[in-house]
C-alpha cells in the first residue's frame, strides 16, 4: 500500500438527537476524497472517539470504507488504554475492510516506555493491518520516546507514527532513528511544513476539512523542491491552522463546518459548543480567508 501524504482526521457527524449520522459520514468522506485528502482516519480524536461505542465505530468504519475505499485509504481509530480491548476492537475493525489502524498511546495509565512498547507490539501482532502509532502527550500524559518508536519500527506492520509533541528536536531524533519504511506524520497542521523539512512524510490534518486542496498543494510543492511556494501556502493558511484550535478540538472545526452548511451536528458531553465569542472569532476567520 502506498502511504498517503495528506490524511484527514475526520469529524463524526451527529444528527439532531446526537446519534451518529452514518449517511452524512459517508458523504463527508466522499467530499474529503474529492478535495485533496488521500487518507481518512475514522474515530480519532477529531472524530470524538471517546464518546463513541464500539458498535458505532465499527459501523462508521464500514460506511466510510464502502463509500471511498476504492479512492483513498481508510484508517480506523481503535486505540484506548486497555490493551486487550484494543486488540478485540482492532480485530473487528479488520473485518470491516479498513486499510489500517491508528493507535493512540494509552492515556491515564501512564505506562513506562517498556509498557508502551509491549502495548503496541501486542496489538500489532494481533492483526494483519498496517499500524500508525499516535503520540500526543498533551492528551495522554505519556510521551513515546524516539528510542521506543525505533524499537517498534522492527515490527513488520508498524508503518507510521503520528507525532504530536510539537517538539522539533524530538521530530529530528525520530527522523534519525526510524527506517524508511516507518513514515513520520505531523499531528499539527501548523507544524506540517517545519516537520517536512526535518524528514516527515505527511500530515494527519484537521484543517483539511476546510482547505484540503491547499494543504495538498503545499505538500506537493515541498516534495517537488519548491520550498518558497510551500512556505507561501503555509503562511497563507497559518491563521486557519491556529484558529481551529482556539478551544478544544474538534469544537472550532465542527462550528466552522456548520457555518459553511456542512451539517456535522453538535457534540456529545463532555464536549459542548463554542461560546458566543469563540463563534464570532471562528466566523471572522472564515470570512478573512474567503471561505464564507
Amino acid at each position: 500500500m502506498e502511504m498517503p501524504r495528506l490524511v484527514t482526521a475526520m469529524v463524526t457527524p451527529f444528527d439532531d438527537n446526537l446519534e451518529v449520522n452514518y449517511s452524512r459520514a459517508a458523504q463527508l468522506a466522499e467530499y474529503l476524497a474529492d478535495n485533496g485528502t488521500q487518507g481518512i482516519v475514522v474515530a480519532g480524536t477529531t472524530g470524538e472517539a471517546p464518546v463513541l461505542s464500539d458498535e458505532e465505530k465499527l459501523r462508521l468504519f464500514k460506511a466510510v470504507k464502502e463509500q471511498v475505499g476504492d479512492k483513498i485509504t481508510v484508517w480506523a481509530g481503535t486505540g484506548s488504554n486497555n490493551t486487550q480491548h484494543v486488540i478485540e476492537l482492532s480485530r473487528e475493525a479488520e473485518k470491516t475492510g479498513v486499510d489500517g489502524i491508528l493507535l493512540v498511546a494509552p492515556y491515564y495509565n501512564k505506562p513506562s516506555q517498556e509498557g508502551l512498547y509491549q502495548h503496541f507490539k501486542a496489538v500489532a501482532e494481533a492483526v494483519n493491518l498496517p499500524v500508525m502509532v499516535y503520540n500526543i502527550p498533551s492528551r495522554t500524559s505519556c510521551n513515546i520516546l524516539p528510542e521506543t518508536m525505533a524499537r517498534l519500527a522492527a515490527i513488520e506492520n508498524i508503518v507510521a507514527v503520528k507525532e504530536s509533541t510539537g517538539d522539533m528536536n524530538q521530530a529530528s531524533q525520530l527522523a534519525r532513528l526510524l527506517p524508511d519504511k516507518v513514515k513520520i506524520y505531523s499531528g499539527d497542521d501548523s507544524l506540517t511544513l517545519p516537520m517536512l523539512s526535518l524528514g516527515a512524510y505527511g500530515v494527519v490534518s484537521v484543517a483539511s476539512h476546510l482547505v484540503g486542496k491547499d494543504i495538498a498543494r503545499m505538500i506537493d510543492a515541498f516534495v517537488s523542491g519548491n520550498v518558497s511556494e510551500a512556505t507561501r501556502i503555509h503562511l497563507k493558511l497559518f491563521p486557519i491552522f491556529k484558529g481551529l484550535f482556539i478551544t478544544t478540538n474538534p469544537i472550532p472545526l465542527k462550528e466552522a463546518m456548520n457555518m459553511l452548511n456542512m451539517q456535522v451536528g453538535g457534540f456529545r458531553l463532555p464536549l459542548t459548543g463554542a461560546s458566543e465569542g469563540e463563534r464570532a472569532t471562528i466566523r471572522e476567520m472564515l470570512v478573512a480567508n474567503g471561505l464564507i
